[in-house]
């Protein structure tokens, strides 16, 4: 699980994001230049880890790394550029927010977003790279945070517990309160709220 190694001289950072697929909350993506001196153990695809594991890798992963960052791209962006671009956008932030300018990025996926260095796209590069494993998880730990902020501001669609994906407490949520800002008014599951609510004479659209 050591790519970083085969990519040449100079910094070599993994990129990955968080949230492509919820129906509610900003992308984000994490950007990490790991130690190989330093590497913490049980690095892993941050889905395929315990929410405990997970906290305790983040925590050692920012004390370690030689650089990190997590960007952020917001709904108003999502909408804007589409998902695909927007955690492209957030990846980006990643990439620039870093205190070690990387020689080379490996992206996990197989779309050659257009970020700040050259890449190499990794499929299931979370499960083959630490740095891109790393940054997985700084991306989910930190998106994660964020959903449960949003869930105290709106309150009712159980962001806390599911992180803006799709769980019945969420469907009968939106069915029952309506969409709130932070939900991505393009999503099927979102636009079908709205379309019900107005039948219901609920909402003028």
């Amino acid at each position: 699980m050591m790519l970083e190694l085969a990519c040449g001289p100079g910094p070599v950072c993994g990129v990955d994001e968080a949230g492509r697929g919820p129906w509610a909350g900003p992308v984000s993506a994490g950007a990490v230049i790991l130690d190989p001196d330093r590497i913490p153990k049980g690095l892993n695809d941050s889905k395929k880890l315990s929410a405990k594991a997970r906290a305790a890798l983040e925590e050692e992963i920012k004390d370690v790394a030689i650089a990190w960052c997590v960007g952020l791209a917001s709904i108003e962006e999502i909408a804007k550029l589409n998902i695909l671009h927007a955690a492209g956008l957030a990846m980006c932030r990643a990439i620039e927010g870093l205190s070690v300018t990387p020689a080379f990025a490996l992206v996990d996926g197989n779309y050659a977003f257009k970020l700040p260095c050259p890449i190499k796209t990794v499929v299931k590069g979370d499960s083959l790279s630490c740095s891109i494993a790393a940054a997985s998880i700084l991306a989910k730990e930190a998106r994660d945070r964020i959903m449960i902020e949003m869930d105290a501001l709106y309150p009712g669609y159980g962001f806390a517990g599911h992180k803006g994906y799709h769980a019945p407490i969420h469907v009968e949520g939106l069915r029952r309160l309506g969409p709130s800002p932070i939900h991505r008014l393009g999503w099927a599951p979102v636009k079908a709220a709205l379309a019900e609510l107005a039948v219901n004479g609920e909402l003028d659209l």
